[in-house]
């Protein structure tokens, strides 16, 4: 609650701070004798209420969609040695870090991957695949799980979409502004809004949004350091540095999809470009390991 909180307050202290910037530069007054006619004020709170309500439906619904998307089999009484040993470790590295017991499952998929999602780090969901299972030994598996761990002890769910709620606040909010103002002054529309409004202000969503993407994934990358340093103290560094290197073993992983890909174990660091990883490259994560003390 306490990040939620001050998540908050962040938010609406960015909100007046740009307000009284735009007051002290007279956008306001600009705008208004351009004929725009938009209230800054009341759009930076519609834009926080659009921006951060879409990301934490999201949020909340992870679990769920995690569950339907991939398949995940939830092992509520384990089956096999494989899954109380997997129910086993996820106990132990929880009372290591402090947190409630997460839901532990599988998904079929011949990759070496796998997952944290949830809205509590006392409830969430952590989910490893077959492939991982049969292609790593148990030693990295249990490193690859503390990794995860690290993810939901770290609040790196909450937090992420708390960062993705902020820019969708800020790229709403501006690319409003653009439409605005390019349907008054230059297509001179005097009443509603023209088609000019909402194809710029599409174009400029796309636009500011692909630049938000790449603040996001910076963000991203900056916290897998912190889950693999959190994976090592749990599991042990050589551990988690073997396993990472059983991951550049497995040359043909595959990103897990939407919202999921962020708290994987495994990325496709070069898809987009450096700019848009949602991990580091795996040998930029094992140097730091080695690196470490």
């Amino acid at each position: 609650m306490m990040r939620i909180f001050l998540f908050l307050a962040t938010n609406v202290a960015i909100m007046v701070v740009i307000s009284i910037v735009f007051n002290l530069l007279g956008l306001s007054g600009i705008l208004d004798a351009q004929g725009v006619n938009l209230d800054l004020n009341a759009l930076l709170v519609m834009s926080a209420v659009i921006g951060v309500t879409g990301s934490f439906i999201s949020l909340a619904m992870s679990k769920w969609t995690a569950k339907q998307g991939m398949g995940v089999h939830v092992i509520d009484q384990p089956q096999n040695q494989t899954e109380r040993w997997l129910v086993d470790t996820v106990a132990k590295q929880a009372r290591l870090a402090g947190i409630g017991m997460p839901e532990v499952g599988i998904f079929q998929a011949n990759e070496a991957n796998a997952f944290a999602t949830g809205m509590n780090k006392n409830n969430a969901l952590v989910a490893v695949s077959t492939g991982l299972l049969q292609n790593m030994n148990a030693d990295e598996v249990e490193a690859v799980l503390g990794h995860e761990m690290t993810h939901v002890s770290n609040g790196d769910m909450v937090t992420m979409a708390l960062v993705q709620g902020v820019v969708n606040t800020f790229v709403y909010f501006f690319a409003t502004v653009i439409g605005h103002f390019v349907d008054r002054v230059v297509f001179k529309t005097e009443r509603g809004y023209g088609p000019a409004y909402y194809i710029v202000q599409m174009v400029a969503q796309i636009a500011l949004g692909v630049l938000a993407t790449m603040l996001v994934m910076w963000f991203s990358r900056y916290r897998e350091f912190k889950a693999d340093a959190g994976g090592a103290k749990l599991a042990g560094r050589e551990k988690m540095i073997g396993a990472l290197h059983a991951l550049q073993r497995d040359h043909d992983a595959q990103d897990l999809p939407g919202q999921l890909a962020a708290f994987g174990i495994n990325g496709n660091s070069m898809s987009l470009g450096r700019l848009f990883m949602s991990h580091p490259p795996l040998e930029e994560r094992i140097a730091a390991l080695q690196n470490s003390r």
